[in-house]
């Protein structure tokens, strides 16, 4: 019997079909079995249209987001998030000088320049890292010297005066599928929007902006209540997995079959899948040994310092031992 996926995307494979091309090739049924017992049941689910398919990992984000395949879908889904019209210009290549070793903190990186000049850094995280705010500063630091050596070098190539006006302003935008702590402070609000601002009203382009998107908290809200918007329904396709949410999706917005459908085209390559799947997990095994060494790091952190303190109050009571004693 079909489930109720199947019943929308007929060439979804059963979990019988898939099993069988995955035991008929060896190297497909070593890369299965090096995997857990979650890890092949996730996978069989979301291939075989048990539950849906999460828009989350790198490849499938890129697969059907493209912004030079698709540029209608992305930038639809950015003109939504920044609350105004926007065209992707042209997509740039990802920085690697950019903190070096903190690139692979982020599941998602795609970075595009804007028809005004505005550049956009669209990052995933499936893990909540700590110190979500000192890394996005960082981040958006790079983003915004990049910008800034670019609006240099242009000028000097048609050989004319720099200005800091040439400067663009440069955003980024994190969606996180376990959202920190510090988000859950607000458990009804799954967007954050933040720039700098003088405490006196003045006005100053500061060009770095900001927009973090929880969307563990996200489902939360929408939980027993219906897709009212189309921010809602992007953010539905890029997190959920419930059939029933994917169903009323595509009631609400028709025109996201062919995106569901796309996926379930790449997923009749059961090698091609499985690769990309596996890539997926060894990015998420770096992720989570990252954040174990920084969450043991705060830890070794908190200890050193409560040290510290005893030190100072040992210290401070001997001195007055002492000043008692010679008194």
């Amino acid at each position: 019997m079909k489930n109720k996926l199947q019943q929308v995307f007929p060439m979804i494979k059963s979990r019988q079909e898939v099993m069988e091309v995955i035991r008929n090739d060896p190297a497909l049924m070593r890369t299965f079995e090096q995997w857990s017992i979650q890890q092949k049941e996730y996978f069989l689910d979301f291939v075989t249209g048990a539950k849906g398919m999460k828009l989350l990992y790198d490849s499938f984000f890129k697969e059907i987001m493209n912004p030079e395949a698709v540029p209608e879908r992305m930038n639809e889904l950015l003109s939504l998030i920044l609350k105004r019209d926007v065209k992707i210009l042209q997509v740039l290549p990802v920085d690697n000088t950019r903190l070096g070793d903190e690139t692979s903190l982020v599941i998602m990186d795609i970075v595009v320049k804007l028809e005004d000049g505005s550049i956009v850094n669209v990052e995933v995280q499936k893990i909540g890292y700590l110190f979500p705010g000192q890394r996005s500063a960082c981040y958006s630091a790079d983003l915004l010297l990049r910008q800034y050596k670019a609006a240099r070098q242009k000028k000097k190539k048609n050989e004319k005066r720099f200005s800091y006006k040439d400067v663009k302003p440069v955003y980024t935008i994190v969606f996180f599928e376990k959202s920190p702590k510090e988000f859950h402070a607000f458990p009804n609000v799954y967007l954050h929007n933040s720039e700098q601002k003088t405490d006196t009203g003045l006005k100053l382009e500061l060009l770095q902006k900001f927009v973090f998107i929880p969307l563990d908290i996200f489902q939360k809200t929408l939980h027993n209540k219906h897709i009212t918007n189309d921010l809602e329904a992007w953010l539905a396709f890029l997190s959920m997995d419930d059939p029933e949410t994917i169903l009323e999706l595509i009631h609400y917005r028709p025109d996201f079959q062919a995106m569901y459908s796309h996926l379930y085209d790449i997923c009749q390559n059961i090698g091609r899948v499985m690769d990309m799947f596996s890539k997926e997990l060894q990015q998420l095994d770096k992720n989570t040994v990252q954040l174990m060494i920084d969450e043991m790091q705060d830890t070794i952190d908190s200890q050193q310092k409560a040290l510290d303190d005893k030190d100072k109050l040992i210290a401070e009571l001997q001195r007055s031992l002492k000043a008692l004693e010679e008194k």
